[in-house]
């Protein structure tokens, strides 16, 4: 008996040299024997991929254990040791990858701390002032035919010397009309109205105003191609306080950017469930595998729902930005698309697990496929349904937030701009909207889906 244990264990110890986990399978530990072939062979396979000879140590490692294991019989070693292995080994390498380095943070801790501060010192409103302004179109970069930029509207006159601008040539920009002696601001908008420059003068005593400028490459930040010719606008404006508190620049802006950003959410939820109603029916196990041709519908729509809900919506949102062009109408497109996936699944899930017995109950009265659903079916999955849709739109207002990242409008639109021209003043102003737009959606949602499951 020993002779033959001892054999057993030699051939143990060959197998799992020769194969990890063989040894293993052998033995019949057959989740053991699994475990240790996905260990070595995954770690293989990324020390590998990364490139550096002496990480192989730690597969090595963790081969030797499998050995170490398969020679005993009949029970095996603690797995601790290979788990901590393969965990260093990922970790390790991950951290490579991905040049994890805490030294940068504490090296650039100074410009961290004056970002942060900035960001506490909320743009959203201002002490309440009369304007007076005025502005002109400039092309940029130039093209063979640039349009004037002079223009005067009540008064007010604003031109700019050189017919066009292009990135680092300097300009003149003049303005007439304004309120003598006063500090006047001069500022570039980009197309998509992002604030690409500014500068401070004052107006001298007949109230012109006169600024050189060099054109920075801020402007075209926004630009899909920065060679193509675009209209800019160069405005001018001048403002006194007349006592109270008004809506800053930026506060204005916010609450534009959320107003669309619950727009989309609201929009695309209502569409997105209308649309995911029907692909949730035939996606119901219970509901459509009753003869092959219904098996085939439900096989089909299943398969078209993982595949969809697979892909972001970012990414589908950069899809129809190229299609449609920037603004709020390809991110509801997107997040519309990404609904209809995610809720036609949860719907279909919901129809799977209700009581059958209503549903054999109207069967066994002859009823047809549509009676069985609306007097079995609906009466039972309304409350749900309408809990995960409103689920889904407080979702669906975090992902319209991160779809302006891409131009597809909302809040994430002036966002990702305070963000390329480091105004992080207005990205703060902006952070904390979202916060406290977020957290009284999601507390008011909360109850009513509580009131509803």
């Amino acid at each position: 008996m020993k002779e033959k244990t001892s054999r057993s264990r030699l051939v143990s110890i060959f197998l799992s040299a020769l194969v990890p986990g063989l040894g293993q399978l052998i033995q019949k530990k057959y989740r053991a024997a699994i475990a240790i072939f996905l260990a070595v062979a995954t770690s293989i396979a990324v020390v590998a991929w990364y490139g550096k000879p002496a990480w192989y140590i730690l597969p090595a490692l963790i081969w030797l254990w499998n050995i170490w294991d398969a020679s005993s019989l009949p029970g095996g070693k603690n797995a601790v040791l290979p788990i901590l292995l393969w965990l260093l080994m990922a970790y390790g390498i991950g951290g490579q990858v991905t040049e994890f380095n805490l030294r940068a943070l504490v090296e650039n801790s100074k410009r961290s701390k004056d970002i942060v501060s900035a960001m506490f010192q909320l743009d959203f409103t201002q002490p309440k002032t009369e304007k007076k302004e005025g502005f002109t179109d400039i092309q940029s970069p130039c093209s063979a035919t640039p349009p004037v930029p002079d223009r005067t509207v009540n008064g007010v006159r604003v031109y700019v010397v050189e017919p066009c601008a292009t990135v680092n040539q300097t300009i003149t920009v003049k303005g007439e009309g304004f309120w003598p002696n006063t500090p006047t601001l001069i500022y570039w908008q980009n197309p998509i109205g992002g604030k690409a420059m500014d500068a401070q003068v004052k107006s001298d005593a007949q109230g012109n105003v006169s600024l050189e400028w060099v054109v920075s490459p801020y402007v075209h930040s926004t630009a899909p191609d920065p060679t193509v010719p675009q209209i800019h606008r160069i405005k001018v404006s001048q403002s006194r306080p007349i006592g109270g508190i008004e809506l800053s620049d930026v506060g204005g802006y916010v609450v534009q950017g959320i107003y669309e950003t619950l727009a989309l959410a609201f929009l695309s939820t209502i569409v997105g469930a209308l649309i995911a109603i029907p692909f949730g029916f035939l996606a119901a196990r219970n509901l459509m595998t009753g003869n092959p041709v219904t098996t085939a519908i439900f096989l089909v729509t299943r398969t078209i729902l993982n595949i969809v809900r697979s892909i972001e919506s970012l990414i589908i949102a950069i899809i129809f930005v190229i299609i449609v062009g920037l603004g709020p109408f390809p991110g509801m497109i997107a997040i519309t698309i990404h609904t209809v996936a995610a809720l036609g699944k949860l719907y279909s899930e919901v129809i799977e697990g209700i009581d059958s017995g209503p549903i054999d109950a109207v069967k066994a009265t002859g009823a047809s496929w549509p009676q069985v659903v609306r007097y079995a079916v609906i009466p039972q999955v309304v409350p749900t349904f309408t809990a995960l849709t409103i689920y889904r739109w407080d979702i669906n207002i975090r992902s319209s937030t991160i779809i302006g990242f891409v131009g597809g409008g909302g809040i994430g639109f002036f966002l990702w701009q305070w963000i390329v021209l480091q105004d992080y003043r207005a990205v703060g102003t902006a952070f904390v909207a979202i916060a406290v737009v977020v957290i009284i959606l999601d507390f008011f949602s909360a109850r009513i889906r509580e009131r509803l499951v």
